[in-house]
């Protein structure tokens, strides 16, 4: 797998994060913030992982998640990382029945997390587009094996599969959007926790 240097300073960013927090858990196991910082960080490593060591890390998330809930039931940050979590996991499975009972738990989880924080935006599009989740899926597979048969070639232009490419696109962009967003939101959360405050006034 090629990184590139964003790909590489995310991945050491994450690692980072994830020492520390697990470094910050052997002192203080009731912190949720932090188990919930230390998710996010498997969240993001397991971007970088074979598919096997993937479902391996997003487990270990889905399980420091699930702790932090047992701390704070209402913690919706913990919420909102477990629909990701599962999101990922299904996104994993060739199969997309195998895959929708995790796209309908990631559903719960972002509703969950949207009656706590009513207000969110991001939480409330994650619920709109965990709705998608099942006919991008088939689309993400399709086209991957449609891809490997034909070696990506050019579509054709009939207005019935021109539209349905067009849904198909914007749907992509939902989750692509909806992705890239979710792994700001952890880098942010991690760098913010790793800055030293600032030097007092003289």
């Amino acid at each position: 797998m090629q990184f590139s240097q964003d790909d590489f300073d995310r991945l050491l960013l994450s690692e980072h994060s994830r020492k520390t927090c697990e470094a910050h858990y052997a002192k203080n196991p009731q912190d949720a913030e932090n188990l919930v910082k230390w998710a996010g960080a498997l969240l993001e490593l397991s971007q970088f992982q074979s598919i096997a060591d993937s479902r391996i890390m997003l487990d270990d998330c889905i399980s420091k998640l699930e702790e932090a809930l047992v701390i704070n039931p209402t913690k919706h940050e913990a919420l909102w990382c477990l629909g990701n979590a599962h999101t990922s996991h299904g996104f994993m499975n060739p199969d997309l029945d195998e895959a929708r009972p995790y796209f309908e738990k990631a559903s719960e989880y972002f509703q969950r997390a949207v009656e706590q924080e009513p207000g969110n935006e991001l939480y409330q599009k994650s619920v709109e587009v965990t709705a998608k989740a099942p006919e991008l899926h088939m689309e993400i597979h399709k086209q991957g094996m449609a891809q490997q048969a034909l070696g990506g070639g050019p579509a054709t232009s009939s207005s019935g599969k021109s539209s349905k490419a067009k849904r198909s696109s914007d749907l992509k962009y939902d989750i692509c959007g909806w992705i890239i967003l979710a792994v700001g939101i952890f880098a942010w959360v991690g760098a913010k926790s790793n800055v030293p405050p600032p030097p007092p006034p003289r």
